[in-house]
Protein backbone atom coordinates (compact mmCIF):
# COMPACT_ATOMS: atom_id res chain seq x y z
CA UNK A 1 0.00 0.00 0.00
CA UNK A 2 2.79 2.08 1.15
CA UNK A 3 6.09 2.03 -0.60
CA UNK A 4 9.01 4.97 0.38
CA UNK A 5 12.59 4.19 -1.10
CA UNK A 6 15.62 6.09 -0.22
CA UNK A 7 13.55 9.49 0.87
CA UNK A 8 15.53 12.32 1.33
CA UNK A 9 14.45 15.51 2.77
CA UNK A 10 15.20 18.51 4.64
CA UNK A 11 13.81 21.87 6.86
CA UNK A 12 15.23 24.93 6.68
CA UNK A 13 17.85 23.37 4.45
CA UNK A 14 19.52 20.81 7.33
CA UNK A 15 18.78 17.40 5.98
CA UNK A 16 16.73 15.57 8.25
CA UNK A 17 15.99 12.10 6.42
CA UNK A 18 18.64 10.32 4.57
CA UNK A 19 17.80 7.23 2.56
CA UNK A 20 14.73 6.46 4.40
CA UNK A 21 13.17 3.07 2.81
CA UNK A 22 9.83 1.53 4.25
CA UNK A 23 7.30 -0.75 2.88
CA UNK A 24 3.74 -0.94 4.34
CA UNK A 25 1.16 -3.80 2.88
CA UNK A 26 -2.59 -3.09 3.74
CA UNK A 27 -3.70 -5.24 6.75
CA UNK A 28 -0.84 -4.04 8.39
CA UNK A 29 0.23 -1.87 11.70
CA UNK A 30 3.68 -0.71 11.51
CA UNK A 31 5.24 1.27 14.34
CA UNK A 32 8.51 3.66 14.58
CA UNK A 33 10.07 4.62 17.34
CA UNK A 34 13.17 6.23 17.88
CA UNK A 35 15.36 8.99 19.36
CA UNK A 36 14.36 13.12 19.75
CA UNK A 37 15.53 14.24 16.53
CA UNK A 38 15.45 10.98 14.29
CA UNK A 39 13.07 11.94 12.17
CA UNK A 40 9.68 11.21 13.27
CA UNK A 41 7.84 13.83 12.97
CA UNK A 42 9.47 14.76 9.63
CA UNK A 43 8.56 11.50 8.00
CA UNK A 44 4.90 12.21 8.89
CA UNK A 45 4.66 15.37 7.68
CA UNK A 46 6.51 14.67 4.60
CA UNK A 47 3.99 11.87 3.97
CA UNK A 48 0.77 14.47 4.70
CA UNK A 49 2.06 17.07 2.40
CA UNK A 50 3.04 19.69 4.91
CA UNK A 51 4.71 23.17 3.33
CA UNK A 52 8.34 23.68 4.60
CA UNK A 53 9.52 20.03 4.22
CA UNK A 54 11.08 19.77 1.28
CA UNK A 55 12.07 16.43 -0.46
CA UNK A 56 15.32 16.56 -2.00
CA UNK A 57 15.69 12.69 -2.96
CA UNK A 58 13.78 9.31 -3.52
CA UNK A 59 10.18 8.45 -4.21
CA UNK A 60 6.71 7.70 -2.27
CA UNK A 61 3.99 5.38 -3.91
CA UNK A 62 0.64 4.90 -1.82
CA UNK A 63 -1.84 2.91 -3.76
CA UNK A 64 0.10 2.87 -6.64
CA UNK A 65 0.02 6.80 -7.02
CA UNK A 66 3.16 8.78 -6.89
CA UNK A 67 2.48 10.25 -3.51
CA UNK A 68 5.00 13.08 -3.66
CA UNK A 69 3.12 14.45 -6.50
CA UNK A 70 -0.10 15.15 -5.05
CA UNK A 71 -1.46 18.40 -2.73
CA UNK A 72 -2.09 17.62 0.61
CA UNK A 73 -5.78 17.90 -0.18
CA UNK A 74 -5.39 15.01 -3.02
CA UNK A 75 -3.82 12.46 -0.43
CA UNK A 76 -6.60 12.66 2.00
CA UNK A 77 -9.36 12.41 -1.02
CA UNK A 78 -6.94 9.24 -1.88
CA UNK A 79 -6.82 7.97 1.56
CA UNK A 80 -3.95 9.22 3.50
CA UNK A 81 -4.86 10.32 7.22
CA UNK A 82 -2.45 12.41 9.30
CA UNK A 83 -3.03 12.26 12.79
CA UNK A 84 -0.56 14.88 14.63
CA UNK A 85 1.25 15.28 17.61
CA UNK A 86 -0.04 18.32 18.78
CA UNK A 87 -3.95 18.82 17.20
CA UNK A 88 -4.55 22.61 16.69
CA UNK A 89 -7.30 24.43 18.11
CA UNK A 90 -9.68 26.38 15.37
CA UNK A 91 -12.03 29.24 17.39
CA UNK A 92 -14.93 29.84 15.87
CA UNK A 93 -15.77 26.23 14.24
CA UNK A 94 -17.59 23.02 15.75
CA UNK A 95 -16.23 20.47 14.73
CA UNK A 96 -19.30 18.99 13.41
CA UNK A 97 -19.22 21.96 11.03
CA UNK A 98 -15.15 20.83 10.26
CA UNK A 99 -15.50 17.37 10.15
CA UNK A 100 -18.83 17.03 7.77
CA UNK A 101 -17.04 19.72 5.73
CA UNK A 102 -14.06 17.60 5.61
CA UNK A 103 -15.84 14.42 4.63
CA UNK A 104 -17.77 15.40 2.03
CA UNK A 105 -15.10 17.58 0.67
CA UNK A 106 -13.58 14.02 0.30
CA UNK A 107 -16.51 12.30 -0.59
CA UNK A 108 -16.98 14.86 -3.57
CA UNK A 109 -13.32 14.51 -5.08
CA UNK A 110 -13.89 10.52 -4.81
CA UNK A 111 -17.41 11.43 -7.33
CA UNK A 112 -19.49 10.44 -4.30
CA UNK A 113 -23.02 12.23 -3.20
CA UNK A 114 -22.63 14.34 0.02
CA UNK A 115 -23.27 12.88 3.24
CA UNK A 116 -27.02 14.95 4.84
CA UNK A 117 -26.88 16.52 7.95
CA UNK A 118 -28.97 12.99 9.87
CA UNK A 119 -27.01 10.78 8.06
CA UNK A 120 -23.71 12.24 9.32
CA UNK A 121 -24.90 12.82 12.66
CA UNK A 122 -25.77 9.18 12.65
CA UNK A 123 -22.35 8.64 11.70
CA UNK A 124 -20.78 11.26 13.99
CA UNK A 125 -22.73 9.07 17.35
CA UNK A 126 -21.40 6.07 16.00
CA UNK A 127 -17.44 6.85 15.51
CA UNK A 128 -17.80 8.94 19.14
CA UNK A 129 -19.01 6.25 20.99
CA UNK A 130 -15.94 3.78 19.99
CA UNK A 131 -13.74 6.88 21.28
CA UNK A 132 -16.17 7.56 24.37
CA UNK A 133 -16.62 11.09 23.57
CA UNK A 134 -19.65 12.60 24.36
CA UNK A 135 -21.54 14.20 20.99
CA UNK A 136 -21.58 17.58 22.52
CA UNK A 137 -17.96 17.68 22.75
CA UNK A 138 -18.40 17.57 18.97
CA UNK A 139 -20.59 20.60 19.10
CA UNK A 140 -17.93 22.70 20.63
CA UNK A 141 -14.95 24.42 18.91
CA UNK A 142 -12.20 22.39 17.46
CA UNK A 143 -10.25 21.55 20.08
CA UNK A 144 -10.70 24.34 22.21
CA UNK A 145 -10.57 24.29 25.64
CA UNK A 146 -9.99 20.25 25.32
CA UNK A 147 -7.67 18.19 27.94
CA UNK A 148 -4.74 16.72 25.60
CA UNK A 149 -6.59 13.41 26.43
CA UNK A 150 -9.79 14.84 24.94
CA UNK A 151 -7.97 16.16 21.80
CA UNK A 152 -6.96 12.99 20.47
CA UNK A 153 -9.98 11.23 21.27
CA UNK A 154 -11.42 14.12 19.02
CA UNK A 155 -8.85 13.35 16.58
CA UNK A 156 -9.32 9.47 16.52
CA UNK A 157 -12.93 10.42 15.95
CA UNK A 158 -12.80 12.65 12.53
CA UNK A 159 -10.02 9.22 11.88
CA UNK A 160 -12.97 7.33 12.30
CA UNK A 161 -15.33 9.77 10.12
CA UNK A 162 -13.22 10.03 7.23
CA UNK A 163 -12.37 6.34 7.51
CA UNK A 164 -8.86 6.48 5.34
CA UNK A 165 -7.07 3.57 4.07
CA UNK A 166 -3.51 4.57 5.32
CA UNK A 167 -3.10 6.64 9.03
CA UNK A 168 -0.12 8.30 10.05
CA UNK A 169 -0.55 8.55 13.83
CA UNK A 170 2.40 10.89 15.07
CA UNK A 171 2.78 10.17 19.00
CA UNK A 172 -0.94 9.40 19.52
CA UNK A 173 0.17 8.64 22.85
CA UNK A 174 1.43 12.08 23.60
CA UNK A 175 -0.13 13.25 26.66
CA UNK A 176 -2.82 10.22 27.42
CA UNK A 177 -3.23 9.21 31.12
CA UNK A 178 -3.38 5.44 30.98
CA UNK A 179 -7.60 5.59 31.14
CA UNK A 180 -7.24 7.74 27.41
CA UNK A 181 -4.34 5.53 26.34
CA UNK A 182 -6.46 2.20 26.49
CA UNK A 183 -9.54 3.92 24.41
CA UNK A 184 -7.39 5.26 22.16
CA UNK A 185 -5.47 2.56 21.23
CA UNK A 186 -9.34 0.41 21.33
CA UNK A 187 -9.86 3.03 18.94
CA UNK A 188 -7.75 3.00 16.47
CA UNK A 189 -8.00 -1.33 17.08
CA UNK A 190 -11.84 -0.39 16.06
CA UNK A 191 -11.46 1.78 13.04
CA UNK A 192 -7.74 0.63 11.59
CA UNK A 193 -7.39 -3.12 11.57
CA UNK A 194 -9.09 -4.88 8.48
CA UNK A 195 -7.59 -6.01 5.74
CA UNK A 196 -7.87 -3.33 3.30
CA UNK A 197 -6.36 -0.50 5.85
CA UNK A 198 -2.63 -0.11 7.18
CA UNK A 199 -1.00 2.15 9.60
CA UNK A 200 2.55 3.68 10.42
CA UNK A 201 2.38 4.45 14.39
CA UNK A 202 4.90 6.80 15.44
CA UNK A 203 5.99 6.32 19.24
CA UNK A 204 8.24 7.32 21.93
CA UNK A 205 7.02 4.59 24.34
CA UNK A 206 5.93 1.05 23.54
CA UNK A 207 3.11 1.54 26.30
CA UNK A 208 0.47 2.38 23.30
CA UNK A 209 1.94 -1.12 21.52
CA UNK A 210 0.34 -2.91 24.89
CA UNK A 211 -3.34 -2.06 22.90
CA UNK A 212 -2.22 -1.53 19.07
CA UNK A 213 -0.27 -4.55 18.65
CA UNK A 214 1.92 -3.92 15.46
CA UNK A 215 3.30 -6.43 12.75
CA UNK A 216 6.43 -4.81 12.82
CA UNK A 217 8.42 -2.51 14.82
CA UNK A 218 11.50 0.21 13.09
CA UNK A 219 14.31 1.87 14.57
CA UNK A 220 14.47 5.49 13.20
CA UNK A 221 18.00 6.97 13.82
CA UNK A 222 19.83 9.74 12.16
CA UNK A 223 17.22 9.48 9.14
CA UNK A 224 16.69 6.28 8.54
CA UNK A 225 15.53 2.71 9.49
CA UNK A 226 18.15 1.58 10.91
CA UNK A 227 16.87 -1.82 12.52
CA UNK A 228 13.07 -3.41 11.71
CA UNK A 229 11.55 -6.61 14.35
CA UNK A 230 8.34 -7.88 15.89
CA UNK A 231 6.71 -6.46 18.92
CA UNK A 232 9.40 -7.76 21.23
CA UNK A 233 11.97 -5.15 19.72
CA UNK A 234 9.59 -2.16 21.45
CA UNK A 235 10.17 -4.41 24.70
CA UNK A 236 13.39 -4.34 23.98
CA UNK A 237 13.93 -0.82 23.59
CA UNK A 238 11.86 0.34 26.56
CA UNK A 239 14.73 -2.43 28.45
CA UNK A 240 17.43 -1.10 26.38
CA UNK A 241 17.37 2.43 25.23
CA UNK A 242 18.14 3.26 21.35
CA UNK A 243 21.69 3.23 21.64
CA UNK A 244 22.21 0.27 22.86
CA UNK A 245 19.71 -1.44 20.49
CA UNK A 246 20.36 0.57 17.48
CA UNK A 247 24.32 0.03 17.10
Amino acid sequence: MLQIDNLRASVGGTPILNGLSLSVNAGEIHAIMGPNGAGKSTLAYVLGGRPGYEVTGGSVSFGGQDLLAMEPHERAAAGMFLGFQYPVEIPGVSNVQFLREALNAQRKARGQEPLSGGDFLKLAREKAGLLRLDMDMLKRNVNVGFSGGEKKRAEMVQMGILDPQFAVLDETDSGLDIDALKIVGEGINAIMRKPDKAVLLITHYQRLLDYVKPDKVHVLAAGRIVKTGGPELAHQLESEGYEAVAA
